[in-house]
């Protein structure tokens, strides 16, 4: 099929890449000329797993382009996906969908032909038919343009792969005609076994807020489980272990540290929460009040954490060593990322901050230009009174504690993230602090 893209940032270049990668002709939209130049030589402005071999891939191959000219895609397109972004709103808890609203006003006008809008973002519930009713009313081809909501369940740093291979398709629409165009686009997917769920689009649109609050309502949950193990002197790793055995619960998402952040999940809670309280649920409105509450407080039980692994020592005047930037491994996405926050705090409270990240410095220097930066493992350690772990990129869970316990000045960790295992640390000369695990 010919298709657009619509929005070329951590949605759209690696659904762009991966329709490609499917066999489609692609064409992506941006209104940043310099990314879409970029993108156009083959240079990926973001990372991703896979992604900058994917997007190189493609541009060579020629069946991937971009451009700032929508009304190119949408003369050259027959669908239409919209990745833009959906930040959260000034008032704090919900959506700003004027990236959206604003695409459909620049393509709506050329679309002249039958066809079919598919939006990706996330969104409130009921955006669909007010996108719907704006497109048709603007689009010289009126009511042959179909409206169909697709909500992405892209895990950063697994985006390629979860685009190529989801668990499963959700699409909410209202005509025959939009449901022959899904299955056509993701026909190689489904042709894998990957199910799909047509649904009207108010469900799509609720499904994915309510998956994503789910996820930090269970983040949040072993977070308070663990404050409940630092106080009780009991085993947060065991009793994730245990609850990961239970099969009506699993193990996935139950990793105690310092909350959850990045693009999606805190606003995605905010919003749905705000959903809950617009539809008349409070009682879901309280449940997931309260998750955000957990979540916000993690960055003051790390501070704790780190001010009772110091001892004697205050926080303030200490060189601190933070191991990673991004919000979580696989991406150099610093938005809203837990161990920005961290560091910040760190810093408020009087030490002098270093950050290493194996891929997000450049992105966390735009953002914090506050702190020091280094892309060396061992040399981002030189001199550090305490070493904090914000951020679990297999760089470090594999590093050597042998060869690196030289080079602070006090080989001390504290793991926020609860990655490490603490016993090769110690046996080497470190001093290992983990939340919700019993110290030294």
């Amino acid at each position: 099929m010919r298709i657009s893209v619509i929005g070329c940032g951590h949605l759209g270049i690696p659904h762009a890449a991966a329709m490609a990668e499917l066999g489609h002709e692609v064409v992506g939209v941006d209104i940043d000329q310099s990314k879409v130049d970029s993108l156009n030589s083959g240079e990926c402005p973001i990372y991703e797993t896979g992604l900058p071999e994917l997007l190189a891939r493609h541009t060579t191959s020629g069946r991937l382009r971009f451009t700032t000219d929508i009304r190119e895609a949408a003369v050259f397109a027959e669908l239409h996906f919209i990745g833009v972004g959906t930040p959260i709103d000034a008032d704090g808890r919900s959506y700003d969908t004027g990236q959206i609203y604003g695409a459909i006003r620049r393509l709506a006008p050329h679309l002249e032909r039958a066809c079919t809008i598919v939006g990706k973002s996330t969104v409130t519930v009921g955006t669909t038919a007010q996108v719907t009713a704006l497109a048709q009313r603007l689009a010289p081809a009126g009511g042959r343009v179909d409206v169909v909501w697709n909500p992405e369940f892209l895990r950063e740093g697994h985006a390629v792969e979860d685009t190529l291979r989801p668990d499963r398709l959700i699409a909410g629409l209202t005509t025959v005609e939009a449901e022959k165009a899904i299955r056509a686009v993701y026909a190689p997917i489904l042709d894998a076994g990957v199910p799909l769920f047509v649904t009207d689009p108010q469900t799509a649109e609720l499904a994915k807020g309510a998956a994503n609050s789910f996820l930090g309502l269970k983040i949040s949950y072993i977070n308070a489980v663990a404050d409940m193990c630092d106080a009780a002197g009991g085993d947060i790793a065991k009793i994730v272990e245990i609850l990961g055995i239970d099969p009506r619960i699993g193990s996935g998402g139950m990793r105690p540290g310092i909350g959850y952040g990045g693009g999606c999940l805190p606003k995605d809670v905010r919003a749905f929460t705000a959903s809950a309280r617009q539809l008349g649920a409070d009682q879901a409105a309280t449940l997931l009040r309260a998750a955000e509450v957990i979540n916000e407080s993690r960055t003051d039980v790390a501070l704790g954490l780190i001010t009772r692994a110091l001892g004697d020592s205050p926080v303030k005047g200490a060189r601190v060593t933070l191991w990673g930037a991004a919000f979580k491994p696989g991406t150099n996405d610093v938005r809203e990322s837990p161990a920005l926050a961290l560091a910040q705090t760190l810093q408020q409270a009087g030490a002098t901050v270093t950050i290493h990240d194996p891929q997000a410095v450049a992105t966390a220097m735009i953002r914090n230009p506050e702190f020091d930066y280094t892309d060396d493992l061992a040399a981002s350690l030189d001199g550090a009174d305490l070493v904090v772990l914000a951020t679990e990129w297999p760089e470090y869970k594999q590093a050597d504690p042998g060869a690196l316990v030289h080079c602070p000045a006090n080989p001390l960790i504290v793991d926020c993230r609860t990655t490490l295992a603490p016993e090769p640390w110690r046996t080497a000369g470190w001093t290992v602090h983990q939340l919700g695990r019993p110290g030294e």
